[in-house]
């Protein structure tokens, strides 16, 4: 029996289970269960799986009356049509209208997604599909897959999948495997697919022919890809349906949708495609702060220049990782700086065959302080006050000016010893004397004594300094800095500071300890730990090589590993590149033999993981693909049925409350208005 049969024979026997059990409850009893059956089609003129189709209207009618929500999301058609069908309700169905011109030996599906809803309650009938062919035959294979964010490792859900007919792409071929692909930016596809919440597709009615296959995410719901807003993700390879493993298929009673195993991975990913350089903004948001904005990373600088200001007192800073915003510090008193500041940057910039040349472009950037209603307020209650005084004959003393210098600590809670304090100023620092800086250890007899430290300038963030010493397990200090140790570029100088601080004791964290068996000595990773959700970043360890690796006071709970296989060795993780089709770098979660991702962690405990990147980084088949989903899949049930059995005991003790305060002097307790005799 091939696949296809067997989903015809699930698809009947779901229709005859819905339509049995709408037969026996034609109406909903007062208090009875809420309906949560979606409409069932009852009849289609012309028929659904018509050939040889030539109609220009077509009806469909289900056996309750039907709304459509979101059809603008929801509906597409395969292959796309140039003017899309419009839909409209009529009675208990809807009725189709093809606007299009139909292609000869075409087969046709129209896919309504979740559009399609009963008009009552509003259950959606997920991924019900109107199919035809201008042809002689419909065409019948299947393939499944599985789209993934790259770096995330989570399910990339309602993506869209374009499958385009390698032999139409056969000229592009040595460009496209060479340079350059733009296959999804300028060529329409012939088929179309979409991805169900869970980032599994089953892309159904496709020839058995040799396809190249894209994803992306429809961010901007219009069905097309948009670069920059949408992931995007695609197979190195061609697939043909008919030379493919054999998947199975079930209807998920959970989320209401028909799944499968995957037979291939999408790895899906920002963009790094082509972007023309160019000056986009200047703007001057602080009185001694310039931002520029260009439209592609990293400019290449040559110099910036301003009229009133020596260029030894403009510093310069990238504020983005992708580096395509930069800070200009002002290193001026602000009463020095002109309420607008010209001058003229010198970069290299795209011309309109986009062939970067050298080109200068004239900056003014204005400033004025816009007052806040919290200063408008001080300075109306100043002048009543001023005014109150002269009027009885008194000298008036202002309020002391609020110093303008501003930081703040960036350490929340106890000190992790490994980390240190860290401070974040508005303004970058020009003068810092660490020299009168104290920091005092205290022990448990209250005795103090004073400790070096260093202060350090982060290297990815100017205006951010680490304080370090060799910081005792579980102990206290104190912190003292003067006033005007800090002064900034703008000349504002700190008030004094007193802190009490507390370090992590190490007894009551855990330390994950990771053996990393590199795929050669000069392999280079990237490993961070994950918190419960396995999306937040608690830690980080850089270009971690063979070896072990100490995530040191780490909270008792869950956590997961994610490894990074950092190939270029930048200490970051690169996305891909659809025009130079290149994949983005592999990103994996470390799971153990039993395929279990979670990690748990105690007080005080040590947990050592072996992670061989051999393993881990090894070739995804559709085996390992099909394990790992179905790992996550068994966490998932064990979740929702926990949740369902606690949201079950909370409604039986409600209900036994009820029928405690309220039973009265009903024969039926809490029920008796819910039969009907």
């Amino acid at each position: 029996m091939t696949l296809r049969t067997v989903a015809k024979m699930a698809v009947v026997m779901l229709f005859l289970s819905s339509l049995l059990v709408r037969c026996a409850n034609t109406t909903t009893p007062q208090g009875g269960p809420r309906d949560t059956i979606p409409p069932v089609l009852m009849v289609a003129t012309p028929e659904n799986f018509s050939t040889k189709f030539a109609a220009k209207r077509i009806f469909v009618e289900f056996n309750e009356y039907v709304q459509l929500k979101d059809q603008h999301k929801e509906f597409f058609t395969s292959p796309r049509m140039k003017s899309k069908p419009t839909l409209s309700i009529r009675g208990r169905g809807v009725m189709i209208d093809i606007k299009d011109t139909l292609r000869d030996d075409q087969t046709y599906v129209l896919n309504f997604g979740a559009a399609l809803r009963d008009n009552n309650e509003g259950n959606p009938l997920h991924s019900f599909s109107y199919v035809f062919s201008t042809g002689e035959e419909i065409d019948s294979m299947w393939m499944s897959g599985y789209t993934a964010d790259a770096q995330k490792s989570d399910s990339v859900g309602k993506s869209y999948i374009y499958f385009y007919r390698a032999d139409s792409l056969a000229l592009d071929t040595a460009v496209r495997t060479a340079v350059f692909d733009s296959t999804l930016l300028r060529r329409e596809p012939d088929a179309i697919a979409r991805a169900e919440t869970n980032g599994i597709f089953l892309a159904q009615h496709l020839k058995p022919i040799d396809y190249r296959i894209y994803a992306f995410q429809d961010k901007n719901d219009n069905q097309m890809y948009d670069p920059g807003t949408d992931l995007v993700g695609f197979v190195d390879s061609t697939y043909n349906p008919l030379e493919m493993q054999e998947f199975a298929i079930w209807y998920d009673s959970l989320r209401r949708y028909w799944t499968g195993e995957p037979q291939i991975y999408m790895r899906m990913f920002m963009d790094g495609t082509f972007k023309r350089q160019m000056l986009t903004s200047a703007e001057r948001p602080k009185s001694n702060q310039a931002i520029l904005r260009f439209g592609a990373p990293r400019p290449q600088i040559d110099s910036i220049i301003f009229d009133s200001i020596a260029s030894e007192r403009v510093i310069w800073e990238f504020q983005t990782e992708g580096r395509d915003t930069m800070s200009l510090w002002l290193n001026v008193p602000p009463e020095e700086l002109p309420d607008t500041i010209k001058g003229r940057i010198v970069y290299m910039k795209h011309d309109t065959t986009n062939t970067l040349n050298i080109s200068t472009e004239p900056l003014a950037l204005a400033w004025r302080k816009i007052e806040t209603k919290e200063e408008e307020r001080a300075r109306e209650r100043e002048e009543r006050e001023r005014k109150k005084a002269e009027e009885a004959g008194e000298e008036y003393t202002p309020p002391p000016v609020k110093n303008p210098f501003s930081y703040r600590i960036t350490t929340s809670g106890d000190i992790n010893p490994e980390r240190g304090l860290e401070f974040e100023f508005e303004y970058p620092l020009v003068k810092l004397d660490t020299a009168m800086i104290t920091l005092a250890e205290i022990d448990d007899k209250q005795q103090t004594r004073n400790v070096p430290i260093t202060l350090s300038r982060d290297t990815t963030n100017m205006r951010r300094w680490r304080l370090m010493t060799k910081w005792g397990d579980g102990l206290k200090y104190k912190l003292t800095i003067p006033d005007s140790i800090f002064v900034d570029v703008a000349g504002y100088a700190n008030d004094s500071i007193t802190k009490e601080l507390t370090t992590m004791a190490a007894e009551k964290y855990a330390k994950v300890i990771i053996d990393l068996r590199g795929r050669s000595d000069s392999s280079t990773y990237i490993l961070q730990l994950l918190g419960s959700d396995g999306k937040k970043v608690i830690d980080e360890i850089r270009d971690a090589r063979t070896g072990k690796h100490t995530f040191s006071y780490v909270a008792e709970g869950e956590h997961r590993v994610r490894v990074v296989e950092d190939v270029n060795g930048n200490g970051r993780w690169d996305s891909g590149n659809l025009i130079e089709a290149r994949q983005p770098e592999r990103v994996e979660v470390y799971r153990n033999e039993r395929d279990e991702e979670v990690i748990s962690t105690k007080m005080n405990w040590d947990v050592e993981i072996v992670a061989d990147m051999n393993r881990m980084f090894a070739p995804v088949t559709m085996q390992s693909l099909i394990r790992q989903l179905d790992a996550r899949e068994s966490v998932r049930l064990v979740k929702y049925y926990e949740e369902v059995r606690k949201k079950r005991e909370e409604e039986k003790r409600r209900k036994e409350e009820g029928t405690h305060n309220h039973s009265g002097g009903n024969p039926f307790g809490g029920f008796g208005s819910n039969f009907n005799f």
